[in-house]
């Protein structure tokens, strides 16, 4: 074969540094946009944003030519170096140290959107810890509570 074809579909979530509710509100929709063009610079796609003032959720079709630590964190790094630049009050803005990736079916890629954009709705009856303990248990990830929210 002579192209190498792939289509992934990943749900990346992570939260602001000790969940600190930072992100405001007016700054939301240029922030996903500046991640898709992240993405969209390491041949990916970004379907869909979606975050509230102390995580995202982002579903992405994973470029084929990077590894998902790599894409995570070059999301993470840019995104918080554009962040401190728009404003005094997020001069010291961090990501978790960690993030929360979870392979998606085609035949769910609608769902897990609509999910996404619910993000604002959602969180007013469940926190992001619950939320994302709920994730790791549908995807049958063992973890360990200690370091899960560092």
């Amino acid at each position: 074969m002579s192209q190498s074809l792939a289509n992934i579909l990943v749900h990346i979530v992570f939260s602001t540094k000790n969940r600190e509710r930072i992100l405001p509100d007016s700054i939301r929709d240029e922030l996903h946009a500046y991640i898709g063009g992240i993405v969209k610079r390491h041949d990916g796609v970004l379907l869909k944003a979606g975050s509230v003032s102390d995580h995202i959720h982002l579903l992405i079709v994973h470029p084929r030519v990077v590894s998902p630590s790599d894409l995570v964190k070059e999301i993470k790094t840019g995104s918080s170096r554009w962040l401190k630049s728009k404003s005094k009050d997020l001069l010291k803005f961090s990501w978790q140290g960690g993030y929360g990736l979870f392979s998606i079916s085609p035949s769910h890629k609608a769902a897990v959107s609509d999910y996404i954009a619910g993000q604002a709705a959602h969180h007013k009856r469940v926190t992001f810890q619950d939320e994302f303990r709920r994730l790791l248990d549908k995807y049958a990830i063992s973890y360990d509570e200690r370091y899960l929210w560092s």
